[in-house]
């Protein structure tokens, strides 16, 4: 079988449920052989958790000559890795970053490109949700290796131990890869709060919050939950783009999604209308979101939700 290269997500070393989806969706094409770009010290913990959940191989590689640049080196990484490989696709998360560095392989390779895909089948032929999630598409790439970048939450991550080969790899970085280079950074304030793609539990705000979301985090605090944003509210500078949910934003699919104060416009359920239960909570009873919900409640966000949140501390105690 042929190899199929999974580029790994990671912070600090830690591995995000993301790549871990993608390693599950790659047994479908071939054998799993991750990526892993990382500092040295890092990668033995690393290849042991993506092992667990099934990379036949880990190519690791010291990012000494790729921290402090953009996307370029990463691509070159993957290029070279293709060209020894031969592998039968490569998979990337879809993000800023992941889209970034696809199309530039793509371009490097020659080869076709698939953005935000939300399944992956043996061809490969991956299933795309476009127009706001109206309409359902299946696409394949007819030149050279498929590059498929796939929305985080579009499968479960699988445990099953793979071989877990770990190949050191070094790669060539041009100078031309270097030119943008980072020059400061400012790190996130942290929150203690689930990544928002991630999330098992999200609980958002729209323009009913007026931009006090504090009845909105209470909430999401008690249950354990992250925090998103419609694009209302990030558009009224309430909330910063990173927590936008919707189609020019992230894509969630959790457990359970709670509304409130989002009226439920089509570019805001393209995010997150294949949550597994929504509930929904809007002083309008005629809010389309109440068309798409599993629960709604028409009441003032602001009485509701610090209710609900008292009374599942009161449980939780």
């Amino acid at each position: 079988m042929s190899e199929v290269l999974v580029l790994v997500d990671h912070v600090d070393g830690a591995i995000r449920k993301p790549t871990l989806e993608l390693l599950a969706l790659a047994k479908r094409l071939g054998e799993p052989s991750a990526v892993f770009i990382g500092a040295a010290d890092q990668a033995a913990a690393a290849a042991e958790k993506l092992t667990a959940f099934g990379a036949e191989k880990i190519y690791t590689v010291d990012d000494a000559q790729v921290k402090g640049y953009l996307v370029a080196p990463k691509a070159e990484v993957l290029q070279q890795l293709v060209e020894k490989t031969s592998p039968a696709a490569v998979l990337i998360v879809s993000g800023y970053e992941g889209k970034e560095i696809a199309g530039r392989l793509a371009i490097k390779l020659k080869s076709g490109l698939i953005t935000d895909a939300v399944d992956v089948q043996e061809g490969p032929v991956t299933t795309q949700s476009v127009f706001a999630g109206n309409f359902t598409v299946t696409a394949k790439v007819t030149q050279g290796t498929p590059i498929i970048t796939v929305k985080p939450n579009s499968t479960s991550p699988v445990e099953g131990a793979g071989a877990g080969t770990v190949e050191e790899f070094a790669a060539t970085i041009s100078d031309d890869a270097k030119k943008a280079q980072i020059v400061a950074a400012q790190p996130r304030k942290a929150t203690g709060r689930p990544e928002l793609t991630e999330a098992a539990i999200v609980v958002s705000g729209g323009r009913g919050t007026g931009g006090n979301f504090e009845p909105i985090e209470g909430l999401a605090d008690s249950l354990g939950a992250a925090v998103g944003a419609s694009r209302a509210a990030v558009d009224s500078g309430w909330m910063p783009h990173t927590f936008q949910v919707g189609q020019t934003g992230k894509t969630v699919s959790p457990q359970l999604y709670v509304a409130n104060g989002i009226s439920g416009a089509i570019q805001h359920r393209a995010g997150m209308q294949t949550s597994k239960t929504i509930v929904a909570v809007n002083k309008d009873e005629e809010a389309p979101i109440f068309e798409l919900v599993d629960f709604g409640v028409v009441g003032d966000l602001h009485a509701v939700l610090p209710a609900a949140t008292e009374q599942i501390n009161q449980r939780k105690g």
